[in-house]
């Protein structure tokens, strides 16, 4: 054996020994495991918080613009209701104003000159009607009441 074959197989040795003595640090190894988890499981944790923050985000966005839609559909639905019942009140108006004209044509002169002031100033004359009925009404029901007793 030479001298060169015997520094070879010394090299191996050592080199087997370290490899040996490598795996035999069990501790060691334990704790670099230990230590590639807990980064792992950081940046998995990292990750998971930016998901769900995203999620989060997401959803408030797609309430808001929820919120937005129909907040602007129940303006479009008010201006049509608004629009229609603007359109009734005219139609009745007018109505009013045909049946007035009608009665006031055809009636006695102190009915027409009552009617024409009616069709002048639609307000009073409905708050005047308003009253007689309920004058009216009040009367009938105390005819009815005092001829049962």
């Amino acid at each position: 054996m030479t001298d060169r074959t015997a520094h070879g197989a010394g090299a191996r040795l050592s080199d087997r020994a370290g490899t040996l003595a490598a795996k035999a640090d069990l501790k060691g190894r334990a704790q670099a495991r230990a230590a590639d988890l807990k980064d792992k499981a950081g940046a998995l944790t990292v990750h998971l918080r930016d998901g769900a923050t995203k999620a989060g985000h997401g959803a408030q966005d797609r309430a808001v613009r929820g919120g937005h839609t129909a907040q602007e559909q129940m303006t479009k639905a008010r201006h049509v209701l608004q629009e229609q019942a603007g359109r009734a009140g005219h139609l009745a108006y007018d109505k009013a104003a045909e049946a007035g004209h009608a009665v006031e044509k055809r009636a006695p002169r102190p009915v027409g000159l009552v009617v024409r002031a009616a069709l002048r100033h639609p307000r009073p004359a409905l708050l005047a009607a308003s009253a007689a009925v309920a004058v009216a009404t009040a009367s009938l029901l105390r005819r009815r009441r005092d001829r049962r007793g």
